[in-house]
């Protein structure tokens, strides 16, 4: 359900549809996967339990298949999404398959850099990983810089951020979206995350209580994770939990996006923030943090406002400067939906990831 997961499929599926042959390897089903393509493949990789090992040792069972897929179906590239394990798995394989087989492109983003990468438990492996790739991506000129900076990495590094389908989106205009879940003309403030803490999603609903003091609103919260419980005790005591709404988890996340009114991503860190990316394909404004990657996907002032970490005040500020302006608010939702087709519409991405390819494997 992560970002790197469905960039990963979503790309999967687009380079399937144009003609290529893709066999998509992980440990289970992406959500968003569909294999209605006959070009587009899955293969699970199943991980054996011995009592000899504490731990079950994923990373070379996924080598493993990595080296069977690119033996038997003739593998010319295979683009690995993370750092660790996936990139160093895939340079192992390569290694087996030996000189004339697949070439290597690793895309980082994020966690895998900040997070996983930079624990001294993993730095050399990681750092091993990306600089014996054939070509390396990240999806942010921040997460280039990190990396550069965390990792001490020396070699070229591509930025190809993460895209939309923009027929999605314009097809869900049609439905009602979000406007399921208001009452009436209430006001919708939407979120959608993992519930990590680096989500802050404790911000979102004090950002939310801070609005619904001004206007009717509700706040549709949609995901599942570690912080969910903690969130919905917390609406419990305060006697909010009527007017927050849990949706969970759902792969067709423009159905509550599409008729929202503001978006919220407080977060710590966001490597790209492709949740922001698809509130704004629907045409929904975002209130966000200035860290990261957001700045190159918000347009502060223009498609949203990004303000400082934990400023709940600042951000429910600039949310009803939208809400209590609504010939401003529509302003700021079309020029978001613009924004999102011009800059990182999937035509013109997908292309840069086929120009790295062909780079990379001319031969394929």
């Amino acid at each position: 359900m992560g970002g790197s997961g469905v960039v990963a499929t979503e790309l999967a599926m687009v380079l399937a549809a144009a003609g290529d042959e893709v066999h998509v390897i992980s440990y289970a089903m992406p959500p968003r996967l569909e294999l209605v393509d006959p070009r587009l493949s899955f293969h699970e990789v199943v991980v054996p339990h011995y009592p000899l090992f504490e731990y079950p040792p994923y990373s070379l069972a996924l080598a493993t298949k990595m080296v069977e897929v690119a033996t038997y179906q003739k593998l010319d590239l295979l683009h690995v999404h993370y750092a660790v394990p996936n990139a160093v798995s895939a340079i192992l394989a390569r290694d087996i398959v030996g000189d004339g087989g697949f070439k290597v492109v690793t895309t980082l983003h994020g966690t895998d850099i900040t997070l996983v990468g930079n624990d001294p438990n993993y730095l050399a492996t990681t750092r091993y990983g990306i600089e014996q790739s054939d070509a390396v991506t990240t999806v942010s000129q921040s997460l280039r810089r990190d990396t550069v900076e965390k990792l001490g990495v020396t070699r070229p590094i591509t930025v190809i951020p993460n895209f939309i389908d923009p027929k999605r989106y314009e097809a869900a205009r049609q439905r009602p979206g979000a406007r399921r879940w208001a009452q009436g003309d209430e006001v919708l403030l939407v979120h959608v995350s993992n519930y990590r803490p680096v989500k802050r999603v404790g911000d979102v609903v004090r950002i939310f209580e801070r609005v619904a003091r001004k206007m009717d609103t509700r706040l549709l919260l949609v995901g599942d994770g570690p912080e969910r419980a903690h969130i919905e005790q917390y609406c419990r005591e305060q006697g909010s939990c009527d007017r927050i709404l849990f949706a969970g988890s759902t792969t067709s996340i423009e159905e509550v996006l599409v008729g929202a009114d503001l978006f919220l991503l407080p977060s710590e860190t966001e490597s790209f923030g492709l949740a922001a990316l698809e509130a704004m394909s629907c045409q929904v404004p975002v209130i966000a943090t200035a860290v990261g990657g957001l700045p190159e996907v918000v347009e502060d002032g223009v498609t949203g406002f990004l303000r400082s970490v934990g400023d709940v005040d600042a951000m429910a500020e600039a949310a009803l400067s939208l809400l209590e302006n609504r010939d401003r608010w529509r302003q700021f939702g079309e020029a978001a939906r613009r924004h999102a087709l011009e800059r990182f519409s999937e035509v013109a991405v997908v292309e840069r990831y086929r120009e790295l390819y062909r780079r990379v494997a001319p031969s394929a």
